[in-house]
């Protein structure tokens, strides 16, 4: 871990919701039921989509792996959490802190590449729909996720291991509900440059880029809906990627501010609570939002309740 004036200590100390003492067993209960929430919601849409043959297309493709991913994001966090809440306890472990900051950044960019991969599927949709088929193939849409995979497990990877070669003096602790990097790298007494520069990099080329991307897709979208002449040829083109403009809208507005509202990072309280929207209620309503505005999901759900209901 280094030498000098540094502790042999292999434990940091998640403050988090600890500050507020008062109120443990509410929080426990309320994160308990928003991870139970998120994690049978995205599991029954995983399943809906596996087991309904017409659900058996590029959009559910990358649905099936953008809920993948959020059972993932909210997994690496809430349970250690309430484990703590529960037993009191606010540490985690120098190689635990690790582990989870390395899948937390890999479920997160995941979530960032699918939605920009699932509004250039709409694109080629509304756009080009004679030649969607040929396209959005088999090949591509399994390349495409298979890229975002290992880009997102590359990065992680490699912050991770810069995280290995840093040196963390007496102060040790987080003020934070879960691993993450930048505060990490606020207690640091070695030099953090090479992790900062990496940091805003991959945060630009994660964040900024796929956001310009979903930008100009729905920019050709929307011109190619008002060319259509029938009120009701513009509602049926806009309602196919009517779910996933609101995921994506959530995501974003959420997601920029928790990283640049200057009130959350003044305060650790509201930065907290910013990323609980962040890492809890994103994940929590996305299967929501997709069940209520997407007919095919609906009737695939009901299709799959009433084989559970027959059988038992």
């Amino acid at each position: 871990m280094g030498q000098g004036n540094q502790t042999n200590a292999l434990e940091f100390i998640l403050l988090g919701f600890f500050q507020d003492s008062e109120h443990q067993l509410m929080l426990f209960g309320l994160f308990l039921s928003m991870f139970i929430v998120t994690f049978l919601g995205n599991l029954f849409l995983i399943i809906a989509i596996v087991s309904v043959s017409h659900l058996h297309t590029p959009m559910y493709f990358f649905l099936f792996n953008l809920s993948f991913a959020d059972i993932g994001f909210i997994s690496t966090s809430i349970p250690k959490m309430l484990m703590n809440i529960q037993t009191q306890s606010r540490s985690i472990t120098y190689a635990g802190y690790i582990t989870q900051m390395y899948f937390f950044m890999v479920f997160g960019g995941m979530d960032t590449f699918l939605l920009t991969v699932m509004a250039y599927d709409r694109f080629v949709a509304i756009c080009h729909p004679l030649h969607y088929p040929v396209i959005m193939n088999s090949h591509l849409c399994g390349l495409t996720v298979l890229t975002s995979w290992l880009i997102s497990l590359s990065y992680s990877l490699i912050q991770s291991l810069l995280m290995l070669h840093l040196s963390f003096c007496t102060n040790w602790e987080i003020r934070h509900f879960y691993c993450e990097l930048s505060q990490a790298l606020m207690l640091a007494c070695s030099d953090t440059l090479i992790n900062h520069i990496i940091l805003y990099m991959v945060t630009g080329l994660l964040g900024f880029v796929p956001f310009l991307g979903i930008l100009f897709f729905y920019t050709q979208i929307v011109s190619s809906i008002l060319r259509i002449p029938s009120t009701y040829g513009k509602y049926k083109a806009f309602s196919t990627c009517g779910s996933h403009l609101s995921v994506v809208s959530l995501f974003y507005v959420i997601g920029l501010g928790v990283y640049l509202s200057l009130e959350a990072s003044s305060s650790s309280w509201k930065g907290m609570m910013a990323s609980v929207m962040y890492t809890v209620v994103t994940p929590m309503l996305n299967p929501f939002i997709y069940s209520l505005r997407n007919t095919d999901i609906k009737r695939a759900l009901k299709k799959l309740l009433g084989r559970t209901f027959y059988i038992q």
